[in-house]
């Protein structure tokens, strides 16, 4: 029976709208990286925002080589598996000219954005460690630790799950990476705040202020609009039904973290906290991203509205045990991501909830374990911490020998006498 001579065109049709949704998402989720930015900068000292914009800047330059080098082989080898644990399908990327075409991915987009929506993710996930640390931390050991995490823990645990490996094959959910992503970087953040210890003067006097909280909320609302991206392309196609949930749920999420971590601050301290509300709309971002594609508008209200309580909760127990974190990241990334990757065991009735926990269990004790020999590693060698006049001064002065608004400058010779 001959074919209809319209399917192929429909067909094709169909490529070319899903590649380009894809590559749409991709560039949302590069413009993540701006907010991340951003955020980082506003919630930390103007001495240090340099170094902060040098480090996010970094991390994404990292990030797309290294998964290009041997990340995203490593995340998806294949059938190369080792009882689903590990598996590599060579270094580099592909140059094979039939990853371009309808036969690729089942029609939806070609190899080449398989990998650059891949190597996004990738670079996301080092991000979240960046804030943690800020402040203290040596930027070259940093982004020898970033490299490292990035090329090995992250696409190891990606491949567990997305690449076809054993939490696949035990049902484990993670749409768009409340675990895979978010708790990833944030098991590593925990630890390099824990390794560096908290920053001077964090404990006594209040809380060091960040130095520019309009530009905090922009990289919020930057990250917000990225995560329609994040989880939207997550679909892997431009399937509109498909699509369009995720969207609202991500959106329901987020607001309801908004609303939940505003008030619940107005409350408990008396004053709208802003940076606790920032924080509450990442909250819920992470929270809904494992299982946005699955649960309903409603489940996503509830989802974000705990992950708006969850936060107001480790953020005071990580003060309290004194885990500096300037930017939120552990409570926002961390907590969140294991609530999210959990919750949908308790909404989803097709997810067990016991495989969710296990998975989040095995995950959280691989990325403690990497991340702690890494630092421990890099600690005893480069050393992790930078000196205590070098935090006091700044480090961008210190690092760069630049400031970030001028003025500021690091003199390393004698002004010649005729410019005295």
């Amino acid at each position: 029976m001959p074919l209809d001579p319209v399917e192929p065109t429909a067909i094709e049709a169909m490529f070319w709208v899903n590649n380009i949704w894809m590559l749409i998402a991709t560039f949302m989720v590069f413009l993540m990286h701006l907010g991340f930015a951003a955020l980082e900068s506003g919630m930390t000292q103007a001495k240090n925002t340099v170094n902060i914009l040098f480090k996010n800047l970094s991390i994404l330059s990292i990030g797309l080589l290294t998964y290009a080098f041997v990340g995203f082989n490593l995340m998806y080898p294949g059938e190369s598996f080792a009882g689903g644990w590990f598996g590599f399908s060579g270094f580099g990327i592909s140059t094979d000219a039939s990853g371009l075409g309808i036969s690729y991915a089942d029609g939806a987009y070609t190899y080449w954005t398989d990998f650059i929506f891949q190597a996004m993710f990738a670079a996301t996930a080092a991000t979240i460690v960046s804030g943690a640390v800020a402040e203290r931390v040596r930027l070259s050991s940093f982004l020898v630790f970033s490299t490292l995490y990035v090329a090995v823990i992250y696409p190891m645990v990606g491949m567990w799950h997305w690449g076809g490996g054993w939490l696949a094959a035990s049902g484990f959910h993670d749409f768009a990476g409340s675990t895979i992503v978010h708790s990833v970087g944030g098991w590593a953040a925990l630890v390099g705040a824990i390794v560096l210890g908290p920053r001077l003067g964090a404990y006594y006097g209040g809380r060091i202020q960040g130095h520019n909280l309009p530009l905090a909320a922009i990289g919020v609302l930057l990250l917000w609009f990225g995560w329609y991206g994040f989880n939207g392309g997550s679909v892997l196609s431009a399937d509109p039904a498909a699509v369009s949930l995720v969207v609202v749920n991500t959106s329901m999420a987020a607001a309801t973290g908004v609303m939940i971590a505003g008030l619940g601050s107005w409350i408990f301290a008396g004053k709208p906290d802003l940076s606790m509300a920032l924080n509450g709309a990442l909250a819920g971002l992470v929270g809904i991203t494992a299982g946005a594609d699955v649960l309903t508008p409603m489940a996503a209200v509830v989802i974000g509205g705990i992950s708006g309580v969850l936060i107001i909760a480790a953020d005071g127990a990580l003060s309290r045990m004194h885990v500096d974190d300037p930017v939120g990241a552990i409570p926002v990334h961390l907590v969140c991501g294991v609530w999210g990757t959990l919750a949908v065991g308790i909404f989803s009735p097709q997810v067990s909830l016991a495989t969710q926990l296990m998975g989040v269990a095995v995950i959280g004790v691989f990325c403690v374990l990497g991340s702690a020999i890494i630092f421990k590693a890099l600690d005893a060698t480069l050393g992790m911490r930078v000196s205590e006049e070098e935090e006091l001064v700044g480090l961008d002065i210190e690092e760069h020998g630049v400031g970030a608004y001028g003025g500021m400058r690091l003199v390393t010779e004698e002004i010649p006498v005729a410019a005295k």
